[in-house]
């Protein structure tokens, strides 16, 4: 049966490398950030004093989970060493503290939601499965900010956004899953169940015919599928799946078998693409995976994220528009554990 590749030491060591090349690098930097008076202009180091580098800090946040994922699952890499000094340096009470007090400004209600939201959950899940649990308990205050958030906001919010960038909701979703198992919310649970099912339980017949859209990095139909498939049991999902993707035995929608084609990258819109490939991979191994052994589906999925992580793996350092940034979704598509 056709897999996809798997996440190996020697991925681990050049993603670790990358990784640890800029989330210590304050400059070039793309700050989010608004202003409600003249002292509120600061830099990033100073309004965010772990979370600074990478080009911002979405990305930042994201590459230290992936430096978590990688030190649980190869202990012994070389650079293990530095990425435990990093975390004992920057994983402290005052930093978090300081992350903390950001997010209760008033003029950061939305700040990074759904998408760094996310990616802070997913880290603080990761943090909470390393032997030692000191990085986790120092973090876990501004994991749970986080999760108030999504429990603040989710009732709220009566559509999804479907887009295939960072506003996406149903990778906010499937991210905060992961983050209300390890830690045995089901209240939070629930919630994100009833969501996803409340913005997603009535579509069928997906088109996809808007993707790619020119600066996507995620695919909205298959980020739904798979965020669907992480919310829902088998013997729910599998229907929904069905009605979702009838076609798919046939390789319909096309436009989701065809990588996406990468002009420039180093504009970083375009290099977006480059992301999108490699998400795809994620969510077409990630339900491949979930699809019994017998279903001629499950072989085509596995065909298609090899296809699209052959397009995607070569270029994550190519320009810094991608490199800082892209290795997480590399491991994402890699990596077969949730």
């Amino acid at each position: 049966m056709t897999t996809t590749s798997r996440l190996t030491c020697e991925h681990a060591a050049q993603f670790a490398g990358i990784a640890l090349g800029h989330v210590g690098r304050e400059y070039p930097n793309n700050v989010d950030h608004a202003l409600a008076e003249p002292s509120d202009a600061r830099t990033p180091s100073q309004l965010h004093p772990i979370f600074y580098g990478s080009y911002d800090w979405h990305s930042c946040v994201h590459s230290y989970w992936m430096l978590a994922r990688l030190l649980r699952r190869f202990p012994d890499l070389a650079a293990a060493s530095d990425i435990c000094a990093l975390f004992d340096a920057q994983f402290v009470p005052d930093k978090v503290a300081a992350e903390c007090a950001y997010f209760a400004r008033p003029t950061a209600r939305g700040f990074k939601r759904p998408y760094g939201w996310a990616w802070l959950l997913k880290l603080a899940t990761e943090l909470a499965l390393q032997p030692d649990d000191r990085w986790s308990r120092n973090l876990a205050p501004l994991a749970e900010v986080i999760a108030q958030r999504f429990r603040d906001f989710l009732p709220l919010s009566p559509y999804p956004v479907r887009v295939g960038t960072h506003f996406n909701t149903a990778f906010g979703l499937r991210m905060a899953a992961d983050y209300a198992g390890i830690n045995g919310d089901e209240a939070l649970a629930e919630l994100l169940r009833e969501t996803g099912w409340r913005w997603y339980g009535e579509d069928h017949d997906c088109p996809a015919w808007g993707e790619p859209s020119g600066d996507d990095f995620q695919s909205s139909a298959l980020i739904e599928a798979e965020c669907m498939r992480r919310l829902l049991p088998p013997d729910a999902f599998l229907p929904w799946f069905d009605r979702f993707l009838p076609q798919l035995s046939e390789r319909q929608p096309k436009t989701l078998f065809r990588p996406a084609s990468v002009t420039d990258r180093t504009d970083g819109k375009i290099a977006h693409l480059d992301g999108l490939n490699l998400s795809r991979a994620w969510c077409w191994r990630s339900l491949g995976d979930v699809l019994p052994a017998s279903d001629p589906r499950r072989v085509i999925a596995h065909e298609a994220a090899q296809e699209h992580l052959a397009a995607g793996l070569p270029h994550l350092a190519s320009h810094y528009m991608g490199e800082h940034w892209l290795a997480s979704f590399a491991v994402l598509a890699l990596d077969d554990e949730e």
